[in-house]
């Protein structure tokens, strides 16, 4: 099986019903996606599959067979790269367990909506979930983010 992950194909004999999130981390060393719940319900295993959140805890690889991957190692070289850094301007993160998958999560959204109402942000944002009750940086980062049209 072939999968593309971060603008690079990777080949393996992957089992097609194996998690994307196993063969992300524990095959490939993408370990900036994070097993949060195993059942897709927390967010901390948020992934794009041609630019969608993916929850790649509950998602097999053979689903991303031909499609494009990306995990938060990805970023650094991408326009999205300004997320990060208004995600440690706001001082975001707290433990920083959930931050990968919120990262992802807010990523898509721009992808498919670059200029959300503040409505539109709290609506993608909330299947993430963050323990630690971080909801108000990560929507002042992105807001930061979408005023100066960064990303």
């Amino acid at each position: 099986m072939r999968i593309h992950v971060n603008d690079k194909d990777y080949e393996g004999d992957f089992d097609p019903n194996m998690p994307i999130l196993w063969v992300l981390r524990d095959v490939l060393g993408f370990t900036g996606t994070k097993y949060g719940c195993g059942k897709g319900l927390c967010g901390a295993c948020t992934i794009l599959v041609d630019d969608q959140p993916v929850r790649s805890c509950s998602v097999p690889v053979g689903f991303a067979e031909g499609k494009r991957i990306h995990t938060i190692e990805g970023l650094e070289n991408t326009p999205y790269r300004s997320l990060q850094m208004a995600w440690i301007k706001e001082q975001v993160p707290q433990c920083g367990y959930c931050q990968s998958g919120q990262l992802m999560n807010a990523v898509g959204l721009l992808k498919t909506n670059p200029n959300p109402t503040e409505n539109e942000i709290l609506d993608a944002m909330q299947g993430n979930i963050c323990r630690c009750g971080t909801y108000p940086r990560i929507i002042k980062a992105l807001k930061t983010v979408i005023e100066n049209k960064e990303a």
